[in-house]
């Protein structure tokens, strides 16, 4: 399929780190598509991971929780793209919810293609699977690419771009909490949407208070949803950590993240934040299959608390059947040793 010199809307509702993933995939369809016009449609509340990236002519943003959480909203957005911007030439839909998919419909592209719900499929142009069995998400989107002919895939892996605002406002931050540009910052994230992803509060509170004993500058991070998490967490200290949980907007979250050497966090959105700003890590998974949805890149040290995974079986019916061990399996030893490899390796190890 030409994509070049295209009127091309991309649709993708989905969550903070499902967002960050799609980031390959609109890198590669720039370089297949050079001089087309391309568009964004993500949930309002992400609008900072894709506000400053190269990948993307336009973002359309819908609130999908809130004010357009209609039919009728949905059909009024897709009519105001179409009238502002052309009736699109090629839409692709990478996220097969009823949702997503009735709104890619509603664009009436040229060419509809990617992923749908089953009820829409009828009216695409092209449907191409999601190949969820093989490999990892951010190439799964990729492959949707790949199907439609695209053979050059080269990227640079998770990408999100920041602007001097953002990085000003953590800058103060910093300099507020007495740390310089010279210490070694490790960060934390303690949160994830889901329970059984979360390492024991107890336990970061023991990884921390280890860094703070050895001369690190330790951060936690995460957003307002994290502040009883992290205050949890904090409790348990013996040391005073600083607290940036709920501070900062993504687009400021992302520029605070870069500042540390090492970032310590279950398995999360704010994970792949730290991956699109090169920030080696420790990864702490509990159900997910991290060979799916761990960390893209290898600078990272995967801690895992399942011995093995059944391909296709989703992460609900790992927690459901009730043979989930829990992430608590992960000891805290090991997570010190992992990240103390890790910043040995990058030369921040305090001696």
């Amino acid at each position: 399929m030409e994509l070049n010199h295209k009127r091309i809307v991309v649709t993708f509702l989905m969550h903070l780190g499902d967002v960050i993933l799609t980031t390959p995939f609109l890198h590669v369809l720039r370089q297949a598509a050079p001089d087309s016009h391309i568009t964004f449609v993500m949930d309002r509340k992400l609008k900072e991971v894709m506000q400053y990236n190269p990948n993307v002519d336009r973002i359309v943003c819908i609130d999908k929780k809130g004010r357009d959480n209609s039919i009728a909203a949905l059909q009024n957005i897709a009519k105001y793209v179409r009238q502002s911007g052309g009736r699109p030439d090629i839409v692709i839909n990478l996220h097969p919810n009823e949702r997503t998919s009735f709104f890619a419909w509603a664009l009436h592209g040229k060419v509809t293609t990617g992923m749908s719900h089953f009820l829409f499929r009828p009216f695409m142009t092209k449907y191409t699977r999601l190949d969820r069995k093989t490999r990892h998400a951010a190439d799964m989107y990729i492959n949707v690419l790949e199907q439609l002919g695209v053979t050059d895939t080269s990227n640079k892996g998770l990408e999100i771009y920041t602007c001097p605002e953002w990085e000003a406002t953590v800058d103060a931050f910093y300099q507020k909490h007495g740390i310089s540009e010279v210490d070694t910052v490790i960060g934390f994230n303690v949160g994830s949407a889901v329970p059984e992803k979360r390492w024991p509060q107890e336990r970061f509170a023991q990884v921390a208070d280890y860094f703070c004993e050895k001369g690190y500058k330790v951060i936690f991070f995460g957003g307002p949803m994290d502040v009883d998490m992290v205050d949890s967490v904090v409790v348990h200290m013996h040391h005073k950590p600083v607290v940036a949980t709920g501070q900062f907007s993504l687009g400021e979250l992302t520029a605070a993240i870069r500042r540390c050497s090492l970032f310590i966090t279950n398995d999360s959105g704010p994970m792949h934040v730290a991956v699109s700003q090169h920030v080696p890590l420790v990864a702490l998974y509990g159900p997910s299959n991290p060979k799916f949805y761990g960390p893209y890149t290898q600078n990272c040290v995967v801690l895992e608390s399942m011995d093995t995974y059944e391909v296709g079986k989703s992460m609900k019916k790992i927690i459901k059947e009730g043979n989930y061990k829990g992430v608590s399996v992960i000891s805290t030893q090991s997570v010190i040793e992992a990240a103390q490899s890790l910043l040995c390796e990058t030369g921040n190890e305090e001696s």
